[in-house]
């Protein structure tokens, strides 16, 4: 099995993407008997990040984090898209073969055009570079939420295509559903997204954050009330940080009542003060040393190059570019 996984660097990491995709694509660096290749999806980020020095600050960023959180170069390729030109080409020879319609349908264009984003060549062709990123590197796994899962479909479907015309050459990857079960809600309820501007970041100072969570807004029921934790947002959001016995504990006095939200807040507080506390240490150590950061990246993308540039090399020789 060998998997793969890119996320854009678009702006500091919040819990949402931790605890709905970070979190479990680091785990299959031990699963994978094959290798597994991650990267910042900078390519991608240019749709929507247009300043140099915030793209490249962001992208660093993100290797960061990423280190950060428990990515072990020693076990998984970490590298920067935009150091594998042969991602690129490969997008190219994918795209002569690409359906107009097959894009038109693809769900994340259709709800940006809705939500009124402007609409260009990057945004409409993204699910070609995204397919390109998949096959480069002959992955099986792409651990997906479940709105990606058409992507997913797109790369098979564009494999499939090119296989059929041009002889088998692109393996057909699987999308693993990531578990969302433990829905990360942002500090408005709404789903945690940078879209919404209701994030909490992972490595944002302890005090601001606390701040943050102090403004949640709750509803208006009295104190002496007993309440549902089920879908109250702070339980929520307590239920991703805090210890079983401080989970059990706050679980009783919800069901009990006698108690104000200020309270729970600053239980919340505490708790994802503890739990991120590590990784902020090591994020810490990390930021100190840029220029090791910057060796990983670029080990990485000598792994990723080799590994794509025979992908491409095998699908010139298969449409005709090769062997003339």
């Amino acid at each position: 099995m060998r998997a793969l996984s890119g996320i854009q660097p678009t702006g500091p990491f919040h819990w949402g993407n931790y605890f709905g995709a970070i979190q479990q694509y680091i785990a299959l660096q031990d699963e994978c008997d094959d290798g597994s290749f991650y990267f910042i999806a900078n390519l991608h980020a240019l749709t929507t990040v247009r300043e140099k020095e915030r793209l490249q600050q962001y992208t660093l960023d993100g290797a960061i984090d990423l280190l950060a959180l428990g990515l072990d170069p020693n076990k998984a390729t970490l590298f920067v898209q935009s150091d594998v030109p042969e991602v690129s080409e490969l997008c190219w020879l994918l795209l002569t073969g690409t359906p107009m319609g097959l894009l038109e349908r693809c769900v994340s264009y259709k709800d940006k055009l809705a939500k009124g984003i402007k609409a260009d060549a990057g945004l409409f062709t993204y699910p070609v570079l995204q397919a390109a990123d998949i096959l480069a590197y002959d992955a099986t796994v792409v651990p997906v939420g479940e709105d990606q899962l058409q992507h997913i479909e797109v790369c098979r479907d564009l494999a499939q295509s090119f296989n059929h015309h041009f002889g088998e050459t692109f393996v057909l990857p699987k999308g693993k559903v990531l578990d969302q079960s433990a829905r990360v809600p942002g500090t408005d309820g709404e789903k945690m997204s940078k879209s919404y501007n209701n994030t909490l970041a992972v490595f944002d100072d302890v005090k601001a954050q606390r701040k943050q969570i102090m403004r949640i807004q709750t509803d208006s029921r009295p104190m002496e009330e007993p309440k549902d934790p089920a879908g109250d947002v702070l339980f929520d959001l307590l239920k991703l940080v805090a210890s079983e016995a401080t989970l059990a504990e706050w679980e009783a006095t919800y069901r009990g009542g006698g108690f104000g939200y200020g309270d729970v807040k600053k239980a919340l507080a505490e708790a994802a003060e503890t739990y991120w506390g590590p990784a902020r240490e090591r994020r810490a150590e990390w930021a100190a040393k840029p220029g090791e950061v910057r060796e990983i990246l670029a080990a990485g993308a000598v792994k990723a190059r080799q590994r794509a540039g025979e992908t491409l090399c095998r699908a010139q020789a298969a449409c005709g570019l090769k062997g003339w």
